[in-house]
């Protein structure tokens, strides 16, 4: 199989020219998502006043909404 193929069946398969699975705006929106996941752990992580609107209600939806931005970052394609 020569090179050229070898470079279009990449592309069938979804990669990039340069051989990476993700493009640039792919991993820019992967760290985005790992960033307000890592904002809400630190919003629930003390020992004081367990019980607050913070560590119970905002927390958790930072972290989901991290998660979700993980998934569109991964099924993200440049048009």
């Amino acid at each position: 199989m020569s090179t050229k193929s070898t470079k279009e069946a990449g592309n069938a398969e979804g990669k990039s020219q340069d051989g990476l699975l993700f493009g640039r705006e792919n991993y820019l929106i992967m760290l985005a998502g790992v960033v307000i996941i890592a904002i809400g752990f630190m919003l629930m992580s003390g020992k004081e006043d367990i019980f607050s609107s913070t560590k119970i209600t905002v927390a958790p939806i930072l972290v989901l909404l991290g998660f979700v931005v993980e998934v569109f970052a991964i099924f993200y394609k440049k048009k």
